[in-house]
């Protein structure tokens, strides 16, 4: 997986460069700096960096990782936040630019950023989010390079308030009419009949309009003749029913297992390439837009019987912006589904029929519900 959001301590993540949240100064401060400090080894590393001197805010350096379980460290000045209006988001966008692109100079094939700035810097959390999340996606379109974002529990990835507000509330009202549904039908029948219906929302909360008539027992008493009660003129003839023919239903001849067998319809990896070709994109668009490795979208290209993990299933479906209907299809080809009792599918099914296409946005959110992330 190109991008991934893990909760771990920053020095004990094994990658090829990690990224310090450095001061401009030739010497530590708190937090990420500090522990990166005692874990490298404070002496040789700050010998090192004094060499540098000082690093302008949005600027880059490396040193020798020293101890650290990596070959590299970069450090990189992130901004102090004060309202967004001094050139923050600018300034917090190069910390990431210039650190990935050092990366690629120095050939590492991973690196390991904390969420810069967003400690004693106090730069908010979902804002500090989405601007590296855009920043690495950017980069990632172009290169081939493992990142991690690295945090220390679910509170440090905040998506924007609105976007969780929206989330949640979708997720409660799929599980409420769900629980309805358990609770009013009494039989596998009912439950069905149950399914077909609209959303409880819409059949339950809807009043009669004021002014429509209700009901009257008097309609049944009404003068009107019926069908059934009106009078037959006694010179007329006597109807009879047209006679119904009734023809016996053809039998059809059994058919075979090999028959049944070799009328299968396309398969996960049959279907897929099938939209990738109609909507004319490459493979390497696909596999970056759903966050996966190259070599396992190699893998899936090979095998016609590729039965895919349900995360990797549905990032392919997100990379191809399939609606629900389709990604339910594509999901099926590999005897999966989405389920509705469950949180992690609801946040997807939230994404798709909000045609919400962001990779990155939406394992933000699946890792701020605690969920499994899109992806190899």
């Amino acid at each position: 997986m190109p991008l991934q959001i893990i909760r771990d301590d920053i020095t004990k993540v094994k990658a090829d460069a990690i990224v310090n949240t450095a001061n401009p100064a030739p010497t530590w401060g708190a937090g990420t700096d500090s522990a990166i400090y005692q874990a490298a080894g404070a002496k040789q590393l700050l010998k090192c960096r004094s060499k540098i001197g000082e690093i302008a805010v949005g600027d880059a350096a490396v040193t020798p990782a020293f101890r650290l379980p990596a070959r590299h460290i970069i450090h990189t000045v992130g901004p102090i936040w004060q309202d967004g209006n001094h050139g923050e988001y600018e300034a917090l966008r190069s910390c990431y630019e210039k650190s990935l692109h050092l990366a690629k100079k120095l050939n590492c094939k991973s690196i390991a950023f904390p969420l810069i700035s967003t400690g004693s810097y106090g730069f908010p959390r979902a804002e500090a989010l989405r601007t590296a999340l855009k920043a690495i996606g950017n980069f990632l379109q172009d290169e081939e390079m493992t990142v991690y974002l690295v945090v220390f529990d679910t509170k440090s990835v905040q998506i924007s308030e609105e976007l969780n507000l929206s989330i949640e509330k979708y997720i409660d009202e799929k599980l409420v009419v769900r629980k309805l549904r358990q609770e009013y039908a009494s039989s596998p029948a009912e439950m069905s009949s149950f399914n077909t219906l609209p959303p409880l929302q819409d059949s339950l909360s809807a009043p009669a309009h004021p002014s429509a008539p209700a009901p009257s027992s008097a309609l049944a008493s009404s003068s009107v003749p019926t069908p059934s009660s009106a009078p037959v003129h006694p010179s007329a003839p006597a109807r009879r029913a047209p006679e119904k023919r009734i023809f016996p239903a053809k039998a059809s001849a059994p058919r075979s297992l090999e028959d049944v067998v070799g009328q299968l319809g396309e398969t996960f990896q049959e279907r897929l390439f099938r939209l990738v070709d109609e909507r004319g994109l490459t493979d390497v668009e696909v596999y970056k837009r759903a966050n996966l490795d190259r070599k396992l979208f190699s893998k899936i290209r090979c095998n016609a019987n590729y039965k895919p993990k349900k995360k990797t299933a549905l990032a392919l479906a997100i990379a191809l912006r399939l609606n629900l209907d389709e990604t339910r299809d594509l999901l099926g080809r590999a005897e999966l589904a989405l389920s509705p009792s469950s949180v992690f599918d609801l946040i997807i099914e939230y994404f798709i029929t909000n045609e919400i296409y962001d990779i990155y946005a939406i394992n933000a959110a699946l890792f701020q519900h605690e969920q499994p992330l899109l992806g190899a």
